[in-house]
């Protein structure tokens, strides 16, 4: 019975371990999709994984995400750009960014962007972009900008490219979404265009009215003229017919000539009418031309205007307020520099007196520590015995003989010209020399101080002599 308990135990003791084994090795597993890169930093230095996975340890290493999706943002200046014409633009763009894949560009883009946050890796994105925007801007006319926003684009993506290279990017695509101006000078543009535009439909609409009125004062002249020939013809065929019907004849002889009459007046009010239309027509092709030539003159008027208010304006820009800013700029100048000169008199006062106080403190610190040595040293002095005073003597004498003999250290070379007198010949005259100059040095002393050295001598406690002791107090008289 013991047996059969033990065996599902361990059994299922077995799959718990195992599962907690899996778990724990799950955990640490972690996987990049097709769609960003680990950047995983620790012991074992810096790894990239894109598109697979790989087991972070704990405690020895680190892992973050980089996502290497597409970023669209709006490369919208806040300021007007200023084009080769100097024309102020207001333009609005679309840019797609996203970072390389290889696996350099992923390390770059990962030291630049990898602790911002989106909206601070786009900020600075955005401000390269617009720098890049308004030096291309600058080069080009309004009319480049408007008639040809892929060259715009092309130039952009071609300008960026270096400094998206250096930051791990790629530009995907650059897109004007819209440019205008505040002073309808993209407005005015088209308008000449439209005005010809114009003219030239209103002339062909007119040669269009006059070819139909030709065309059908033509028509109904050659019908009159047929009409004519046919009744012609039939009175003409009525007369050979009815040559004994006079009265018949006479009546229709009538009604032909006041229907020829009644002809002629229509045709006559046919043609007076034609010509009436043609100089109505004529009036009024002049009057559409007077107007096209008068709009046109509005509109250089207008052009003219504003070229005067765009050179008040950069006259405004270019002369008087730089020399505004630089009075502001000079009197700024001169208020620190005097700002500048008070603080710094200010503290050269209060270094100068912080430094006297401490060469004061300093002087009367050494005066009373040399004060302190002399009075050691005096009463060290008053130990003295003979022995130590001659040692004090002798050990000077070096010093003092080095002192005598120190012009002669400064001679390069000695030349020695021996006569042969003995012991005065060759060296040991200059070592003889040097001998009786240390010889002199107790009479030096003895005129210096005046006093004897056998004097000084004998006034000196001889080795073993103490100096006596003062007497106890007696009692009684403490």
């Amino acid at each position: 019975m013991f047996d059969q308990m033990t065996v599902p135990i361990v059994a299922g003791l077995t799959v718990l371990g195992l599962l907690f084994f899996m778990g724990v090795l799950a955990k640490l597993f972690r996987k990049a999709g097709p769609h960003e890169a680990l950047i995983i930093y620790g012991l074992r230095g810096t790894r990239i994984v894109k598109g697979g996975g790989t087991i972070i340890y704990p405690m020895i290493e680190q892992c973050r995400e980089l996502s290497l999706e597409l970023m669209s943002f709006d490369v919208a200046p806040q300021q007007s750009l200023y084009t080769k014409q100097g024309v102020a633009v207001t333009i609005e763009a679309v840019a797609q960014i996203k970072v390389k894949s290889d696996p350099e560009s992923i390390r770059t883009g990962a030291e630049q962007f990898l602790t911002k946050r989106p909206e601070q890796r786009e900020g600075l994105i955005r401000l390269v972009m617009e720098g890049h925007l308004r030096g291309i801007i600058g080069q080009l006319t309004v009319e480049q900008i408007v008639k040809e926003p892929e060259m715009v684009a092309d130039r952009m993506r071609s300008t960026c490219a270096d400094d998206m290279n250096k930051m791990g990017l790629e530009v995907i695509s650059f897109t004007l979404k819209e440019v205008r101006d505040k002073n309808e000078y993209i407005t005015n543009m088209g308008r000449p265009d439209i005005a010809r535009i114009k003219r030239d439909a209103e002339v062909a609409a007119a040669e269009a009215d006059r070819d139909i009125a030709i065309k059908r004062a033509e028509s109904q002249r050659a019908a009159a003229v047929a009409k004519a020939q046919a009744d012609q013809e039939r009175v003409a065929a009525e007369t050979a017919s009815l040559t004994k019907q006079a009265e018949a004849e006479r009546d229709l002889d009538i009604k032909k000539a006041q229907y020829l009459e009644t002809t002629k007046r229509a045709q006559a009010q046919a043609d007076k009418a034609y010509e009436i239309e043609s100089n109505v027509q004529q009036q009024q092709v002049i009057l559409q031309a007077v107007r096209v030539q008068q709009a046109e003159r509005e509109a250089q008027v207008k052009v003219q205007d504003a070229e005067i208010a765009r050179r008040e304006r950069e006259l405004i820009a270019t002369v008087l307020k730089p020399a505004e800013i630089e009075r502001q700029r000079i009197e700024t100048l001169a208020e620190a520099e005097r700002q500048r000169l008070i603080k710094e008199a200010e503290g050269n006062a209060s270094a100068t007196r912080a430094q006297g106080e401490a060469e004061a403190e300093i002087i009367f610190k050494k005066g009373e520590a040399e004060a302190k040595a002399m009075n050691v040293k005096a009463e060290a002095y008053q130990e003295y015995n003979q022995a130590a005073v001659v040692d004090k003597l002798i050990t000077g004498l070096p010093e003092v003989v080095r002192a005598l003999s120190e012009p002669l250290s400064k001679i390069d070379k000695v030349t020695i010209v021996s006569t042969g007198n003995g012991d005065a010949a060759g060296a040991y005259k200059l070592t003889g020399d040097i001998t009786r100059i240390a010889a002199q040095v107790p009479a030096l002393f003895e005129a210096l101080s005046g006093m004897q050295m056998s004097d000084l001598l004998s006034k000196v406690r001889l080795i073993g002599d103490k100096p006596p002791k003062p007497a106890p107090p007696l009692p009684g008289n403490s």
